[in-house]
């Protein structure tokens, strides 16, 4: 690795080589996993393959209140033309039939309600007409099986019902409830350390100082992303102390994130102590996007080690490309996708050819036309271009920007504006 302090970064490194050369120097581990109740489940990373081992629905049943026949009886029916079926019983929701319909006859049931033997379709119930309390007419025809959940129509004895790996979703929840799993194992989840450097930072307001606002936004991102996120609060700009911290991050953590110290001034001091404590050190200092070029990748005795910069925006950023896709690892879990739109550019947008940018801008649509329109702001140190934006429109390496009309393809935020 070059030395960059107080020289700038000559050189720098894409960002899909970066996070190759990363991954690389790691060992990921198998996740370890825990046992948790299925109803507080949600959000969590599925530690196994559900495979049932009963079918759903386990028995043929209703699915309409109607009349359980034998369908061949109603070819043919029609308002002018009824069928006449014999009334032999009723079954509701929860019962055990003991029924055998006939020909010529039919059973009247409840949706959900299992069905009779003999029977091999419902006719809704608006479809037909009590004569008296022994017999109905049928107005319509109904085919085999019409209106009527087959066994293991839902989930077969066997199958894989939810892929381990899988963050669990709400209809999860309630697939696991339905095959009677009331405890689920899933990913335990890693432990993510966060400190901040910076002589000219403090927790709350203070005259000449700068608030750490860097802490708290990584802090959220790292519970957002599914790991357990670790305060470990603002450290000065002196080497001892980084070092200090770092060692200590790294003993209670799997994974270090800094954010500060990271670009190439006298007081950037992160990626040095990085390199005086553990190997390889510093894998990647300094990647080829804007914002979040200062960005470093670490690995220390087999810990991962992030150096993002100490500007928000660009540390958001940063995190996004890289801390994010680092805690899915550890954990095995399936790529979350990041719902996308596509829209016109109010106007030109430049970016640096070999350099992935990032933009913010606001996604706003008018009828059936979505516009894009890049905020103004856009300096890494400006947050509320992060607030004000619900997307990000990423120019890659080989495109020196977009022209006003053009389409292009937002990563959002936030939902859509209406106009």
């Amino acid at each position: 690795m070059s030395e960059v302090k107080m020289r700038g970064f000559k050189s720098t490194v894409g960002v899909d080589e970066a996070i190759a050369r990363f991954f690389s120097a790691l060992h990921f581990e198998k996740p370890a996993v825990e046992s948790v109740p299925a109803l507080k489940a949600l959000g969590r990373v599925l530690g196994e393959d559900v495979i049932p081992q009963v079918d759903v629905p386990p028995l043929d049943k209703s699915a309409v209140d109607g009349y359980a026949v034998h369908a061949e009886d109603t070819f043919g029916a029609s308002r002018t033309n009824p069928c006449t079926l014999i009334l032999i019983g009723e079954i509701e929701a929860g019962d055990i039939p003991d029924l055998d319909v006939k020909r010529g006859e039919a059973a009247k049931i409840a949706t959900g309600a299992a069905m009779p033997k003999g029977a091999d379709a419902v006719v809704m119930l608006e479809y037909t007409k009590t004569i008296d309390p022994h017999r109905i007419e049928i107005w319509t025809p109904v085919t085999p099986s019409e209106n009527v959940a087959r066994k293991g129509e839902d989930v077969h004895t066997g199958e894989i019902v939810l892929k381990k790996g899988v963050r669990i979703r709400p209809q999860d929840v309630g697939i696991l409830v339905r095959l009677g799993k009331t405890v689920v194992n899933v990913v335990k989840k890693p432990k993510v350390s966060i400190f901040s450097t910076g002589d000219e930072l403090v927790e709350t307001m203070e005259e000449g100082k700068t608030i750490d606002v860097n802490r708290p936004i990584l802090l959220s991102m790292i519970r957002e992303a599914g790991a357990i996120g670790l305060d470990g609060g603002i450290v000065k700009d002196r080497l001892e102390d980084i070092r200090r911290k770092m060692v200590e991050s790294l003993a209670e953590a799997n994974a270090v994130v800094v954010t500060g110290g990271t670009s190439v001034g006298a007081r950037d001091l992160v990626p040095e102590v990085v390199n005086s404590i553990g190997k390889p050190g510093m894998v990647v200092h300094g990647v080829s996007m804007r914002p979040g070029m200062p960005t470093g990748l670490g690995v220390v005795d087999c810990k991962p080690v992030i150096s993002l910069p100490g500007n928000p925006v660009a540390a958001m950023i940063a995190f996004e490309v890289f801390v994010k896709p680092l805690i899915s690892r550890l954990m095995e879990a399936q790529e979350e996708l990041t719902p996308k739109i596509k829209g016109r550019l109010t106007r030109r947008i430049a970016s640096v050819q070999g350099f992935r940018t990032f933009n913010r801008v606001r996604v706003k649509r008018l009828g059936d036309q979505i516009s894009v329109e890049p905020i103004r702001l856009t300096g890494s140190g400006i947050l509320t271009s992060m607030t004000k934006a619900n997307g990000i429109l990423v120019i890659p390496e080989n495109v020196e920007g977009y022209e006003a009309g053009e389409e292009v393809e937002v990563s959002l935020l936030r939902p859509v504006e209406e106009s």
